[in-house]
């Protein structure tokens, strides 16, 4: 592993500047590609003449792609290294971004979502790797959250490109800044230095071992694995249930406008950048059960007080505090993760562990949306909380996470 500084010097070395630097920028910029197609869609569905049904499958292709893309970019980054990898997974999603412009129907909107989640599938494992290898123990959860907002600036720089792209030209148009991620490889090519590990003769490591078998090699291990994959798929079911329901069931509830579900999503996503920093800092220094444990517990008790909110202050101060510990806990998954699992295979465990969570979790949208059809908002409510008192309930019994002290870090 590379020379780290000791815990007690607080200013970061260049190399440290760069990787935090360019892992937030690299999600900032996936998250703005991904997000395209949530504010292009209204007009797509018009203009290739869509099914519902034609158009919910893109988010059910986009996730299999990132399932797919995860397992064989994970491989390949503990197999060659981590920025060689890094730089592939963005000009894939990159470019699979920009090729939007020139669709003409739905097949092919349907191969290129799936080759742009190919290559953001294949990036959260490389990054939290590349973070865990470049940073002391007792900052790894901080930094991987620094690197987890940089996907919620990604969302509102979508939405600021969204507003002033499509209201003067076509939504085709707005897919070509999908190429605004291919300069940040350069940068990193040219300023982030490899992992120890890689930087050595190819002989000089061992590769026999680069598989997914690793990840459940005993009756322990194996889970460990499983428990870690439930847990992200509720942590992914909580943010896309969320993000994609509650305007629209707080519009009908309280009649809100438009805008006063985008004060609503602008808060809680406010919430949740500042929940991040707050989980990183009480998991790098009290440990992942406490930390866990506090915003789990948080994120059950918080989806109920939605249900209170009556107007539209208190909506936004509910809305935030949700995100705050909803969302809050999603950097810490890879600080955990890049602790339990060896450095042979920390990219691929990132990778398959989290992008299991995103395709299974990603349908919670069409659970809840059936779920409103016959049930109340109080309700849904219930259900998600009773999800995340599972989590919880996980997490406790894993035996990886109960033995894993602050700073604790498998080399």
């Amino acid at each position: 592993m590379m020379q780290m500084q000791k815990t007690s010097i607080m200013t970061l070395t260049r190399q440290q500047k760069w990787v935090v630097g360019s892992t937030a920028a690299g999600f900032m910029l996936e998250n703005m590609d991904m997000m395209f197609v949530s504010f292009a869609l209204s007009s797509m569905m018009i203009d290739l003449h869509l099914t519902g049904g034609q158009a919910g499958l893109i988010s059910s292709i986009t996730n299999l792609g990132m399932l797919i893309g995860g397992i064989i970019f994970g491989l390949l980054a503990d197999r060659i290294g981590r920025i060689k990898t890094f730089n592939w997974t963005i000009f894939i999603f990159a470019f699979g971004t920009a090729l939007m412009y020139f669709v003409k129907d739905i097949q092919q909107v349907y191969w290129l979502r799936f080759l742009t989640g190919l290559g953001a599938g294949g990036e959260y494992g490389v990054a939290m790797a590349l973070i865990a290898e470049n940073f002391p123990p007792n900052k790894v959860g901080r930094m991987t959250s620094i690197g987890a907002i940089g996907g919620q600036m990604g969302a509102i720089l979508a939405a600021l490109l969204a507003a002033l792209v499509l209201a003067q030209a076509s939504w085709h148009v707005l897919f070509l800044f999908g190429l605004l991620p291919v300069g940040l490889t350069f940068f990193v090519r040219r300023h982030v230095k490899e992992s120890a590990r890689f930087a050595q003769p190819k002989a000089a490591f061992k590769t026999a071992n680069i598989s997914l078998k690793p990840l459940f090699s005993t009756a322990k291990v194996t889970y460990q694995t499983l428990a870690l994959m439930l847990m992200a798929i509720v942590q992914i079911a909580g943010y896309f249930g969320l993000m994609n329901w509650l305007p629209t069931m707080m519009q009908k509830r309280l009649g809100l406008t438009v805008a006063g579900s985008s004060l609503w999503m602008v808060a809680t996503i406010l919430g949740m950048s500042l929940g991040m920093l707050v989980f990183g800092t009480i998991l790098d220094r009290l440990g992942p059960r406490l930390a866990f444990g506090a915003f789990l517990i948080g994120s059950a008790l918080m989806v109920f007080a939605l249900t209170l909110a009556d107007n539209m202050v208190t909506l936004t101060l509910a809305g935030a505090a949700v995100g705050f510990f909803s969302n809050g806990m999603f950097g810490g998954y890879g600080a955990v993760i890049s602790r339990l699992y060896p450095l042979e295979i920390r990219a691929t465990a990132n990778n398959v562990i989290v992008n299991v969570g995103r395709a299974i979790g990603g349908f919670s949208s069409v659970v809840i949306g059936l779920l409103m059809a016959k049930h109340s908002i109080f309700f849904v409510m219930a259900c998600l909380s009773a999800m995340y008192m599972l989590s919880l309930f996980v997490m406790l019994t894993v035996p990886g996470i109960r033995g894993l002290t602050p700073g604790k870090i498998k080399d």
